[in-house]
């Protein structure tokens, strides 16, 4: 009985779907969300700095006669739009910042833009598909705004800074939107978000219910030894020998000292800094790294161990090192019992075979600290053009995003925001 009244109520929602007209009306918005796509992409800002992409993401949404707030979390933008029936509220949110990296795509909208990163002039891109992210937002924000008497509640329209991570010395992105209000006023009942994927085939959605990326942590080491010429390292305490070895001690704290059958585990060095020149043994060295776990006790085991770890292996060389681990993201958690509620909302949108449960991934998302305040759903959206089977990944000079997938995820977004409401 239960599986016939979910067949009734899933062709009673494709059916209003159709009636009420909205494919014809997606499919109409495609240029536009492609034009602000490229638009976004061709001027990129970086994390807490993106003042031309909030004002023009705050015109369009006045332009609609939404209720707009700015500045939250310095540059965040936030459109309330409120249905013709009372009910819930739902949270729809984009992210809008751009990555410190050169773009190398031979494209007619190539970014050019240069930026300020810790103090140094850097190229610009949306190496991570933001830009997406922010136009298919737009556009879903637009098609809802002329059906609000089909819409039960109200949608709030979340365009968040940040998500790469705030300047260093700076609060941002997600963590400080919830701690400004952004979920308050009116409260936010669930919210949904998506992040589109360069290797994954367009008009494909991939989930998975509970935790389904890793928390995230940064860290920094600095040792310090004693300064010697290079040709009499006896005199010396060399920080780069001890670093070596403090990398080499923390990839066991994985291979060796975490349950991988659990969960997977990721530690990685990204950046190493020592020494002027080939003759002259330095005194200090530093190191940047990032920590990805699944598994909320796993996390706290090897945080544990890792400062025990490197001030002890330093010391074995007669130097010094401290270690600061940042409080990070969480996992990225979808609530399971929204996730069985909304799979035939991704369903319809996309095609039963065209949604597929995934593995956790050691990627993370601060769409997690929106997450521990009220249940929520976030999904991949596919970006490989058709008949590609190799995708250049993110965060890189040559990524690459098909917009024939852009559609999909506006389609997705209304067809979750109708159900949920409306059902």
């Amino acid at each position: 009985m239960k599986k016939l009244l979910l067949t009734i109520t899933m062709f009673a929602s494709a059916f209003a779907f159709a009636q009420h007209g909205l494919d014809k009306e997606i499919a109409n918005i495609e240029s536009k969300v492609i034009e602000w796509r490229r638009d976004f992409h061709q001027n990129p800002e970086l994390s807490n700095r993106e003042f031309k992409t909030a004002e023009k993401i705050a015109a369009h949404l006045k332009s609609l006669g939404m209720e707009v707030q700015t500045g939250i979390a310095h540059t965040g933008v936030v459109g309330i739009l409120k249905g013709k029936k009372p009910g819930k509220v739902l949270a729809l949110r984009a992210d809008i910042d751009g990555l410190p990296v050169p773009e190398r795509a031979d494209l007619p909208f190539k970014s050019t833009a240069k930026g300020e990163y810790n103090g140094e002039e850097v190229p610009v891109m949306h190496a991570c598909g933001h830009d997406t992210h922010i136009a298919i937002l737009m556009g879903v924000a637009e098609i809802m705004s002329k059906n609000k008497d089909k819409i039960k509640g109200t949608i709030k329209f979340i365009f968040q800074p940040a998500e790469e991570g705030a300047p260093s010395g700076e609060e941002g992105g997600a963590k400080l939107m919830v701690k400004e209000g952004v979920l308050k006023n009116p409260d936010v009942d669930a919210i949904f978000g998506l992040h589109i994927g360069s290797g994954q085939p367009v008009n494909t959605i991939a989930y998975k219910s509970g935790g389904m990326m890793a928390a995230v942590n940064s860290f920094e080491i600095n040792v310090k030894g004693i300064q010697s010429h290079g040709s009499t390292p006896w005199t010396s305490i060399d920080p780069i020998i001890a670093s070596v070895k403090i990398i080499d001690g923390l990839q066991t704290l994985v291979s060796r000292e975490m349950p991988l059958t659990t969960e997977a585990v990721v530690l990685t060095i990204g950046k190493i800094e020592s020494g002027v020149r080939h003759n002259i043994i330095p005194e200090s060295a530093q190191m940047l790294g990032t920590l990805r776990t699944l598994d909320a006790d796993m996390r706290t085991t090897i945080i544990k161990r890792m400062k025990e770890m490197v001030p002890a292996i330093a010391k074995a060389y007669r130097a010094e090192a401290t270690i600061d681990i940042d409080e990070g993201y969480p996992i990225t958690y979808n609530d399971p019992e929204l996730t069985a509620q909304m799979l035939p909302s991704l369903q319809k949108a996309a095609g039963a075979e065209k949604v597929s449960v995934i593995k956790a991934i050691t990627g993370a998302e601060d769409f997690s600290f929106f997450q521990e305040e009220v249940p929520g759903l976030f999904f991949f959206l596919g970006g490989m053009a058709p008949g590609e089977t190799q995708a250049f990944p993110h965060h890189t000079p040559d990524f690459y995003i098909d917009e024939s997938g852009m559609l999909l995820g506006v389609k997705t977004f209304i067809q979750l925001s109708l159900d949920y409401l409306n059902n």
